[in-house]
């Protein structure tokens, strides 16, 4: 995700508390080689996300399999905010209450679920295309 980011420009925000160690020395041993261009913001709980978020004024959209709403289908904004649950268990209620928005990725019928870098890669990949977010190879916007 890190790698992502970084290579689209687009910050990356961790809520704690997660899954997997977040500090950067953790981030150096997991051999993450990004980090130098990656930009983290990291927020002590989801209310201290909420209140940065909340305060920017960004709109929070949410992936879940528990959505209606396909993702290509969905009118995504510059400043929109995407959030993904964790893998095993997605997101808790009181997530689903804040969105402002809830996208799912359709699949086939009776599949699980994407791995959460294969779907923030799609969910990405289409917030920019809509947005004209992509940066350019010369590393300007679109």
């Amino acid at each position: 995700m890190a790698r992502l980011g970084a290579c689209l420009g687009v910050p990356l925000a961790i809520i704690e508390p997660a899954g997997f160690p977040t500090t950067d020395r953790a981030f150096v041993r997991a051999g993450m080689d990004y980090l130098d261009v990656a930009v983290i913001e990291r927020h002590a709980s989801f209310a201290a996300f909420e209140s940065w978020r909340r305060a920017a004024g960004h709109r929070l959209v949410l992936f879940t399999t528990a959505a209606d709403t396909a993702f290509t289908e969905f009118a995504f904004r510059p400043d929109d905010v995407l959030l993904f649950g964790r893998e095993s268990a997605g997101a808790p209620d009181h997530v689903h209450a804040a969105a402002d928005a809830r996208l799912i990725i359709p699949m086939r019928p009776g599949l699980r679920s994407l791995n959460l870098a294969v779907t923030a890669a799609m969910a990405l990949s289409e917030a920019l295309r809509q947005t004209g977010g992509f940066p350019r190879p010369d590393g300007a916007r679109a």
